[in-house]
């Protein structure tokens, strides 16, 4: 918890005027439009997240990039179309995540890009399965001002880690925290703040107590217990976890399974955050993996044009009216984390 408090304590340093100004315009639109069923957009998005590649050296089953399944193109995220994004949208963006698919660190300049958006005042976040925090990207890690490093842990022994992380090694990633640890400490820096992320599946289900002793011993701020999503969860799979706290899934008894939730209409996140690919595609959230529900393209006029134009406002229209009628949205969950 105290981890927690101070994350958001460093997020909360990143306010300024334009940043909380945008915030009310971008709260009371979606209130207004939650309250009367017609859908507003004031403001800018207030939180991003930024796709650096969809390369991965990771075979992970359940993931896109890991099955090498995607119908959309492989590549590297442009430097100049994030840099023009980023000056746009910076002055009133709190939050950006260098993740969407694939392994950020893949990209040469990805540490490059990050120190520019610090450089903005924006909290900045990445997702990595850590076998590229060498003791070089460590050290540039922590001195590129990057806020909070998450690293996809999934296992604490290796033959636990390898059933969902098809081609990782756990050594790498233990070896890759000590490294950032140590710089950060080296540097007399208190950021990153350190996440080890465990995504709960059935192999490693046992293992939850043993990843928080883990964390602590490496000196690792926080542990996020993570429910896994499953593509193919009606007719059930070996991943969906035997303790129900941590699955999005409920059994019916007759061997297929359901959604716990329930969808309701609209969805906060069409109102305050979307995702642009790495070739500028902006999409809805993180939900969308594929790119179908493309919304518009960054590297083609103004941000702000896109965030208020007649497609993206006709798709929130539609969460409004039935969540339940788009596709990507009927294996969504709300609260997917587990704080550890």
């Amino acid at each position: 918890m105290r981890a927690h408090l101070l994350d958001i304590g460093i997020l909360l340093r990143k306010a300024t005027p334009g940043r909380v100004w945008n915030t009310a315009q971008v709260v009371s639109s979606y209130i207004l439009s939650r309250l009367t069923g017609r859908a507003r957009a004031w403001g800018l998005p207030m939180a991003l997240a930024f796709e650096p590649t969809t390369s991965c050296n990771l075979r992970c089953p359940e993931c896109p990039s890991g099955l090498r399944s995607f119908t959309r193109p492989t590549g590297m995220l442009a430097p100049d179309l994030f840099r023009q994004t980023m000056d746009e949208l910076g002055s009133r963006l709190w939050y950006l995540i260098f993740y969407f698919q694939g392994e950020p660190y893949l990209h040469p300049e990805f540490l490059d890009l990050v120190r520019y958006a610090s450089r903005k005042g924006v909290y900045t976040a990445t997702s990595t399965n850590a076998h590229f925090l060498t003791d070089d990207n460590a050290r540039r890690t922590v001195e590129s001002g990057l806020d909070r490093l998450i690293i996809s842990l999934d296992g604490t022994t290796q033959d636990v880690y390898q059933q969902y992380r098809v081609g990782g090694k756990l050594e790498k990633v233990l070896e890759g925290t000590r490294n950032v640890v140590r710089w950060r400490k080296a540097l007399k820096q208190n950021t990153p703040r350190i996440v080890f992320q465990f995504l709960v599946v059935r192999p490693n289900e046992h293992q939850l107590a043993d990843a928080k002793a883990l964390a602590q011993a490496l000196g690792v701020d926080d542990v996020w217990f993570k429910t896994a999503q499953i593509y193919d969860y009606q007719h059930g799979s070996p991943l969906i976890p035997t303790i129900d706290y941590y699955s999005r899934y409920a059994a019916n008894g007759n061997g297929t399974y359901r959604l716990k939730n329930k969808l309701v209409n609209g969805c906060w996140k069409m109102w305050h955050s979307c995702v642009v690919t790495w070739d500028g595609k902006v999409v809805p959230c993180c939900f969308d993996k594929d790119a179908e529900y493309r919304l518009g393209d960054a590297s083609h006029g103004s941000f702000a044009g896109l965030w208020r134009g007649a497609k993206y406002q006709g798709f929130r229209q539609a969460l409004l009216k039935g969540r339940d009628q788009v596709e990507m949205c009927r294996n969504c969950t709300q609260g997917t984390k587990v704080w550890g």
